[in-house]
């Protein structure tokens, strides 16, 4: 019998960083050993986790303090940690979650510094106990099979706080970034949360609530350095079966913004909608109505993770002649998936998206945005080259039903540079 996904609600009320939620997972359960082994299959014989129990304003916590066993070089670039993540053998679930931790570290860093992603320097979430912090988190949560992340109302903190880009007011703007569309407050001086660990909650949570109904199973506490008197420096977990939701509501949090739009140019909609996409929205699409007198109309639909309503509601208003949105929340199930590149017959390699349950393959299809420019490179109909990667596929064994292979990508890798799939929707 399959084992029950867990949901992890993390308070993080009085602040949460990177150490401080590894802490509170390798309090609730989690297996310092083995997380530690994880680590160190990602970057080898550089760091030593070490454990403690303390008490923070007399509560007792666990604290994880990162020793570095070597040279530390202070600055490595979003692809360098890529690759090492790459590189690991890390089960893909793992590897997912810390490619989606640090990639949201690169676009907020990039976003602050007006700079392409490509191009971005860590500098301190890109030393090795930031980076020991994030995977020693992803591994914690699937040792404790959690499936599902909420979080409490954050406290960033107040005041200034020296950083290697210099004297910074808090919340330092990478965190302000991060923290888009998430429930925040001040919560005292000083910097109560950090880039990392605001970076696990905006990649790794699903909604921003209040203690969700649950089953308790496990509770862990994790401690900050700091010891203040009147607020215990503590991050804690709460991880548990969720209890069961009203019918229909099952799977991750989502919103729906619609707007009904009769005055724009058609010929402007297919680039709304490519810029909509390009936004962050999981899919996008339009829908012909008749609205009042007869007038033909359209319906923009847009699906979304709860968190970029926001910055997508400025995106409709900006590119749309609409003057009010509407917004629904609602849920939305998606099966895990994968790529594995193929080898057509003329030698050329084309990703295949797997949708799978339970180890299973349940859908097997090729990336058209690599297939479309695979037929314009090869001035060839994309029609003959989706055959072709179909037939590829097949013969490689990628059918519904057949095991998911070993080797996969948490994201397509081929020829198109094309950005944005519809992994997401």
């Amino acid at each position: 019998m399959t084992t029950p996904t867990l949901h992890a609600w993390v308070d993080a009320t009085a602040g949460i960083a990177g150490d401080m939620l590894l802490a509170a997972l390798i309090d609730a359960g989690a297996d310092l050993d083995a997380v530690q082994q994880t680590i160190e299959s990602v970057i080898p014989g550089a760091v030593q986790l070490e454990l403690n129990s303390v008490t923070r304003a007399g509560q007792r916590a666990s604290k994880v303090d990162v020793r570095i066993l070597g040279a530390d070089p202070p600055h490595r670039r979003w692809h360098t940690i890529r690759d090492l993540l790459a590189a690991a053998p890390l089960t893909g679930s793992l590897r997912q979650r810390g490619l989606s931790v640090f990639r949201a570290l690169a676009e907020a860093e990039a976003d602050v510094h007006g700079v392409p992603v490509d191009t971005i320097h860590f500098h301190e979430v890109g030393a090795l106990d930031s980076i020991a912090d994030i995977v020693g988190v992803c591994a914690a949560l699937g040792q404790l099979g959690v499936g599902t992340l909420s979080a409490s109302t954050i406290a960033l903190g107040a005041g200034r706080v020296s950083t290697a880009h210099g004297d910074l007011p808090v919340p330092v703007p990478a965190v302000l970034r991060l923290a888009k569309g998430w429930r925040v407050h001040a919560g005292g001086t000083g910097e109560l949360t950090t880039p990392t660990g605001m970076a696990l909650i905006a990649a790794l949570g699903d909604t921003s609530e209040d203690l969700p109904p649950l089953t308790i199973q496990r509770t862990g506490v994790g401690a900050g350095t700091k010891d203040t008197h009147q607020r215990p420096n503590i991050t804690r977990v709460v991880i548990g079966q969720p209890a069961p939701r009203p019918t229909g509501e099952t799977g991750d949090a989502a919103v729906l913004l619609e707007t009904n739009v009769d005055d724009l140019d058609p010929r402007l909609w297919p680039g709304v909608i490519s810029r909509i996409l390009t936004a962050g929205a999981a899919d996008a699409w339009l829908v012909p109505i008749v609205m009042k007198k007869g007038r033909p109309a359209h319906t923009l639909a847009v699906l979304a993770h709860p968190h970029q309503a926001e910055p997508l509601r400025d995106t409709i208003f900006a590119e749309t002649s609409t003057i009010g949105i509407r917004e629904t929340t609602l849920r939305k199930s998606a099966l895990p998936r994968c790529w594995v590149n193929v080898l057509t017959d003329d030698g050329s390699t084309v990703p295949i998206k797997l949708a799978h349950r339970d180890g299973s393959i349940i859908q097997a299809t090729p990336e058209f945005d690599f297939v479309a420019e695979l037929a314009e490179t090869q001035g060839r109909p994309p029609r003959v080259v989706l055959e072709e990667a179909v037939l590829a596929a097949a013969t490689a064994g990628l059918v519904p039903g057949a095991a998911v292979p070993p080797h996969t990508h948490s994201e397509p890798s081929g020829r198109s540079g094309s950005g944005r799939k519809d992994s997401d929707r």
